[in-house]
């Protein structure tokens, strides 16, 4: 590959980590790092456990690496699935010992989220659609993947079975996937 490591794309970094390249995945860490970082303290707020979460995260992306699949979604969306799923982790584990937390999430936090620079047109679709969706299936989609609510929070938050909060997320994401799509 031409160019530095610091002008290469990340999809190229990822495969040269999948190969094993520790150059790449150093480049990697540097120039996402920070993102991942604020992806975990929205979810985990404490600094330290948030540092333990980012360490681990990476130590799965080594690993996970060649699993990675350009046509599925782009690299720091990918990243920000995997730092996001082990902060909820982490997480529900402190829930399963007692402690529960279910807030109001702001829609423009899911952006922010999925990616470092997101491009106004698709925050602006992004919006549109959540405003288009059933305003319980937007409050337990945002809920569940911004917050991290399980779906037992959910249902005891909107007083419904868990089966219908599962249908809702499901019914509530196919909608806004194919809201997107036709954007």
């Amino acid at each position: 590959m031409s160019g530095t490591r610091a002008e290469q794309p990340l999809e190229a970094l990822i495969a040269a980590t999948a190969a094993g390249d520790r150059q790449a995945f150093g480049e990697l860490y540097r120039r996402t790092s920070a993102k991942l970082y604020g992806v975990i303290l929205r979810i985990l707020p404490d600094g330290g456990k948030a540092e333990d979460v980012l360490q681990d995260v990476y130590v799965r992306v080594w690993h996970a690496a060649q699993g990675f699949d350009l046509a599925r979604g782009r690299p720091v969306t990918w990243l920000a699935a995997i730092a996001r799923n082990r902060a909820l982790d982490v997480v529900r584990q402190g829930m399963s010992a007692g402690r529960k937390r279910i807030v109001d999430v702001d829609p423009e936090d899911l952006a922010s989220i999925v990616d470092e620079q997101p491009d106004q047109g698709e925050v602006a679709a992004l919006r549109q659609c959540l405003e288009g969706l059933n305003p319980e299936h937007r409050d337990c989609i945002l809920l569940a993947y911004i917050d991290g609510a399980s779906r037992e929070e959910l249902a005891e938050k909107f007083e419904r079975p868990v089966g219908t909060i599962k249908s809702w997320l499901s019914r509530g994401l196919l909608a806004l996937r194919g809201c997107l799509n036709r954007e």
